[in-house]
């Protein structure tokens, strides 16, 4: 008599990301990948956090995807302050009461990584840098694993690490392999209170097997390896993972979802001449001084070029909460009557607005950018030379990549002198050396080609579609 099969219940993968909109669309993005390998995903945040990602996820819909599952675990009251414009950084600091609040989803995430544990043959657990505490409790459970995913450039984790290991620990490293190694330093780009949250996750991803990043060895390959050779060489497992981009590219009736109501940006894009129109954003959690937006607003009035401006107060850490505050977008005024007279020339958005769609549009002919992650490999895939003004966090990295290393774009701001408001005159000569300048025509011909280049990785046998090949066969082993 044959002995009977026993049924094994298949892989399945928990996301856990920091609550934050940049993070949360990075893994929940990467979901909808591994969901289509047919392996379920577990995306684990607050009920709060779930839903602005859904809402805000452009490209596709995660209702009409039946393995994707949304678990929304309970937090603790926190604070939902407004940003400060007149900070001494530029950094976020009104969200730190959500990160650190987030660190209370570690009981409810092992219940739940306990109970799917008890079901399935293996459980892959990929996190956050800043959720690390999921490495920790996937070491509890014999079959699960952790993966930590870096929502920043691997150009940027590179030399942040570096970075840090010269401020917190004395060390002088370097990288000599490299043909690039930048001066930067930390300073300014966090807030004190965020250096000690970081802190409070160091140690805990040496139990890592691997580590994936939202990019694509077209822009890193060189960057993506380094940190397997001496001095960094850690307890990893398999190799560095470029899985980006991971947003679609083709957002032509992407699979097979029905389109949102196009946003009235999009038609009055549809009238202006192939790439002749500026994008301006500066993100989700970036905020601007009255002087900046002065400075802005007329240094655009005088390139004289066609412009998009999105112009919303940055994310607070409950973007419902912000809906419904009375004082939303106080500190965004722009000049009088200045809206009045941009008819035709150009259009200021104060809603969220359809990136992906806007920088995959034909009139887009450039971006002006705080250089996060999300906004750089998003405008670098769709060929779009990049505008860089970055305000804190990985932005300064991201720029420098963005203008010193690819050569796809102008600072509007050098970091070194972040302490200025730029002028309207700066802002001026940054958008017409972007736009107009046989430079910039140069930068946009280098964009298109590095945008061609990103999305082949995603064809078959290119290098992303072969990396997540590889992390799927290496979890469903």
């Amino acid at each position: 008599m044959e002995n009977p099969i026993r049924e094994v219940a298949p892989v399945v993968v928990v996301m856990v990301p920091l609550p934050a909109q940049g993070h949360l669309n990075q893994l929940l993005h990467f979901s909808r990948h591994i969901s289509a390998h047919g392996i379920p995903v577990h995306f684990v945040s607050s009920a709060t956090h779930n839903t602005q990602a859904k809402i805000r996820v452009q490209g596709w819909d995660p209702i009409t995807i039946s393995n994707i599952h949304f678990h929304d675990l309970p937090l603790p009251p926190y604070a939902v302050p407004a940003p400060d414009p007149k900070a001494p950084t530029k950094f976020p600091d009104h969200l730190q009461p959500i990160f650190e609040a987030a660190l209370h989803l570690r009981q409810p995430f092992a219940a739940l990584l306990q109970s799917l544990s008890s079901t399935a043959h293996r459980v892959a657990v990929v996190h956050d840098t800043l959720m690390s505490f999921a490495a920790q409790e996937s070491t509890t459970l014999p079959n699960a694993e952790s993966y930590i995913f870096h929502c920043t450039s691997a150009f940027t984790n590179l030399f942040m690490i570096i970075a840090f290991l010269k401020k917190f620990s004395g060390l002088n490293v370097s990288v000599s392999q490299t043909s690039y190694l930048p001066s930067l330093s930390i300073e300014g780009c966090f807030s004190d209170r965020f250096l000690e949250f970081v802190g409070s996750q160091a140690g805990m991803t040496d139990i890592d097997v691997g580590e994936i990043y939202n990019t694509c060895r077209a822009v890193e390959a060189e960057f993506l390896e380094l940190p397997t050779q001496p001095p960094f060489l850690g307890n990893r497992k398999m190799r560095s993972l470029a899985v980006g981009p991971l947003h679609p590219i083709n957002l032509h009736g992407q699979d097979g979802s029905p389109s949102r109501r196009r946003h009235e940006c999009l038609e009055w894009l549809d009238k202006q001449p192939a790439q002749s129109v500026l994008y301006i954003s500066f993100g989700s959690n970036s905020f601007l001084t009255e002087e900046e937006i002065l400075g802005l607003a007329m240094g655009l009035k005088h390139s004289d070029q066609r412009f998009v401006w999105v112009l919303r107060e940055a994310d607070r850490g409950d973007i419902f909460a912000e809906e419904k505050s009375e004082k939303k977008g106080e500190n965004y005024q722009l000049p009088e009557n200045y809206e009045e007279g941009l008819e035709g020339v150009g259009m200021v958005v104060r809603d969220w607005a359809p990136q992906l769609e806007i920088l995959a549009h034909k009139s887009i002919g450039g971006f002006l950018s705080h250089c996060g992650w999300n906004s750089c490999i998003e405008s670098m895939s769709m060929g779009v030379p990049i505008a860089t003004w970055p305000m804190h966090s990985d932005q300064p990295w991201n720029a420098m990549l963005i203008t010193e290393v690819l050569k796809i774009g102008v600072p509007v701001m050098d970091w070194a002198r972040r302490g200025e408001t730029p002028s309207s005159t700066i802002v001026e000569a940054a958008v017409r050396r972007l736009m107009e300048s046989e430079e910039g025509k140069d930068m946009r011909r280098k964009a298109e080609e590095l945008g061609r280049a990103i999305r082949e990785a995603w064809l078959e046998g290119g290098s992303s579609r072969e990396d997540l090949d590889f992390f799927i066969a290496h979890i469903s082993r």
